[in-house]
């Protein structure tokens, strides 16, 4: 059975990727290329900035809050002090029969 030099393959040398030459250089040129594409697509995407604000409601509302079942795991609302019997009750529980 061969012996292998597995030293190069473990953690905590000399560094991975990014912090080499090919690395930085591949970083710099990504750089330029972002920048130029904002720089001449700026128009565009500032364009559409405020539509996208404007889809974002109903995606957050609808993948932040579980749709409009997400809203039924809070908690119970507190009894408020004389209100203990038989008043109405803003919300309605399935589980209890609607009492």
């Amino acid at each position: 059975m061969p012996i292998h030099d597995h030293s190069r393959h473990e953690p905590g040398g000399r560094g991975g990727f990014w912090t080499s030459r090919s690395g930085v250089v591949l970083l710099a040129f990504l750089a330029m290329g972002g920048t130029l594409l904002f720089t001449e697509h700026r128009a565009h995407v500032l364009g559409i900035l405020p539509f996208l604000f404007l889809l974002a409601c109903p995606l957050l509302h609808m993948f932040g809050h579980g749709g409009h079942e997400g809203h039924s795991g809070q908690s119970q609302p507190s009894n408020h002090k004389g209100s203990d019997s038989g008043g109405s009750s803003a919300t309605w529980d399935a589980t209890k029969g609607g009492k």
